[in-house]
């Protein structure tokens, strides 16, 4: 028997009894006449105590001991004369009798501790190391019961756990795939799923009308924080519903997540369209822990004599409370944030409302006091405010006031990660208009059905149609999404066309489903939602990365294992994928 308990699990009622861990060593010291180790596993840590008077050669053995060697002993289990009330086993320790070594360690290249001293890619790199440290194995463990909650809150509603296939068929939409190539048949390839989307429309076709997987999928993308090649949604498919279904049933299972895993519930979410999310936040999953909502100002700023507004399409400011104390060097680095290359304004104007009455602006010389206090009345802005205004097209200004709109909320701690504020975002456009390609294409996928209401303008308005789509968005992230999903062959027929697929490519890639559409297929939809995203924010962390056991980095490389790399030649010649003779060492 390797142990009789855990590291973590010994209290003062198990004081004198014999006791038996096994672990691997957080750190010794040695104080003369007696040794202490503390002794964890994933459970906790434990105080080993050895006496010189007593256990001499005992003593010895455990003065040798180094970080992470593994041991397993014997002892006592006795009160402890100088308690650690940080430790949940802090009033006990182990008074050792047997002492065996399992198997020593190198000096770890970092220590395995909370605050460690190792970087990201080193602690990447042994990354077997790094899990060992409590804020990874918690993160781990709560990605667990999350998985755990989930499974339970949509078994307990008669959805149905089915796996479907990893090896699937390349399609043009969406992020590129990652494709494997077919040794048994030659110059032909799968991909690796970007979604189950079609599989699980398929399972509806079948009569399976409440589906779900936690599945992994993968997008050959550029990645950042939030994305990893390999990722794991939740991805669920319902028939006989309306969109109301879906978001009933959803909305229920995320509260519940935050009821169990959390202790709280954040109430019912509100909703919000798509248009309406973009003329206030300039976003489509805006962040509604705090408020500074865009203001319209072309109706005070227009018009007045300056260039900089007169000549734009959009005037947008928001107003900031209690920010007129900003100092000239702080509105001036607000001016630098917002003219970096990834937010690609020209300038920031503001306007500071003073606890006097009068105003100060960085445009004093185009507008007097009368006209500013026009901006603040517009803005319902009272002394001791401040505003902030961009101009130029629309689109690109809603982009940068957003962006401004958020930094503004971290500077100010208005936006804390414990706090959750979900909604779901509703209406999105069917499709976007793609420049290079000139062409439309799907806002979220070719299987998105148009509002019953729009179908009449689907060929002749199509940048006007409406998708019965919606997302769910906590903290102004977007934690998932979906839509009513079509299941009439005419109506998907008429969509591939939309997107520009002759009738023979539709066939060839997408045959399958419109055959199936041919079958009875059912009223159907649902969402998919990212788990790693999910598990980050229930975590209050900005990235996936540390909910994901073994992740990638931002080349998309596990420096772990160094993957990815080259194939053998007689590899590649067996997948047809090299031409030469693999016998031959010339080339």
């Amino acid at each position: 028997m390797h142990r009789s308990h855990r590291c973590g699990e010994l209290r003062i009622s198990h004081v004198n009894e014999m006791v038996t861990l096994s672990g691997w060593v957080q750190k010794s010291r040695n104080l003369g006449g007696m040794t202490f180790v503390d002794l964890r596993d994933r459970y906790g840590i434990t105080q080993l105590t050895f006496n010189m008077d007593t256990h001499a050669a005992l003593c010895d053995s455990a003065r040798k001991l180094g970080r992470e060697f593994v041991i397993k002993v014997t002892g006592k289990v006795i009160e402890r004369s100088s308690k650690n009330g940080q430790m949940a086993t802090g009033d006990i320790e182990i008074e050792v009798t047997e002492l065996e070594l399992l198997n020593a360690s190198k000096t770890p290249p970092f220590t395995i501790e909370d605050d460690t001293d190792g970087g990201e890619d080193l602690r990447m790199k042994y990354r077997y190391l790094d899990l060992r440290r409590n804020p990874v194995m918690k993160n781990l463990a709560l990605r667990n019961r999350l998985s755990i909650e989930t499974r339970k809150y949509l078994d307990s509603i008669e959805f149905f756990e089915i796996e479907t296939p990893y090896l699937i068929k390349s399609t043009p939409e969406g992020a590129r795939d990652f494709v494997v190539p077919s040794r048994m048949n030659p110059g032909q390839f799968y991909a690796l799923p970007q979604s189950p989307q079609t599989f699980k429309q398929l399972l509806m076709v079948s009569g399976y009308d409440r589906y779900y997987q936690i599945v992994k999928c993968f997008r050959d993308e550029d990645l950042r924080a939030d994305r990893q090649p390999e990722f794991t949604q939740i991805d669920c498919e319902m028939a006989f519903v309306e969109q109301e279904d879906v978001l009933n049933t959803f909305e229920g299972m995320v509260r519940h997540l935050f009821r169990e895993v959390k202790e709280l519930d954040p109430g019912e979410f509100p909703r919000m369209y798509y248009d309406d999310a973009m003329r206030m936040y300039g976003s489509d999953k805006p962040d509604i822990r705090f408020e500074m909502e865009f203001v319209d100002m072309s109706p005070v700023a227009k018009n007045k004599g300056f260039q900089v507004f007169d000549s734009q399409e959009a005037i947008i400011g928001i107003r900031v409370d209690d920010a007129g104390i900003y100092t000239r060097k702080q509105l001036d680095a607000l001016t630098d944030f917002v003219k970096r290359p990834q937010i690609g304004a020209k300038g920031l104007v503001y306007c500071k409302c003073n606890e006097d009455g009068t105003f100060k602006s960085s445009v004093d010389k185009f507008f007097d006091q009368e006209a500013l206090a026009a901006w603040a009345s517009h803005c319902n802005a009272k002394p001791g405010d401040l505003i902030l205004l961009l101009s130029g097209d629309l689109n690109n200004t809603r982009k940068q006031m957003n962006e401004l709109r958020l930094k503004m909320g971290s500077d100010l701690g208005l936006r804390d990660p414990n706090n959750f504020k979900p909604l779901w975002v509703l209406d999105f456009p069917l499709l976007e208009w793609d420049e290079d390609s000139k062409r439309y294409h799907a806002m979220h996928h070719p299987f998105t059905s148009p509002k019953p209401e729009h179908m009449d303008i689907l060929e002749t308005k199509p940048g006007e149609v409406k998708a019965n789509a919606y997302d769910m968005v906590i903290n102004g992230v977007e934690i998932g999404g979906g839509s009513i999903r079509i299941h009439n062959r005419d109506i998907q027929s008429r969509m591939f066309d939309l997107l520009g697929f002759t009738k023979e490519e539709a066939q060839a890639q997408f045959g399958f489903l419109l055959n199936a559409f041919e079958y009875g297929a059912p009223p159907h939809g649902g969402l998919a939602l990212g788990f790693d995203r999910l598990c980050s924010l229930f975590g209050g962390s900005d990235s996936i990365r540390d909910f994901i056991a073994f992740p990638k980095n931002n080349s998309g490389r596990d420096v772990m294992i160094d993957s990815p790399s080259p194939l053998d030649r007689s590899q590649l010649a067996e997948l047809h994928l090299d031409t030469q003779d693999p016998e031959d060492k010339t080339k």
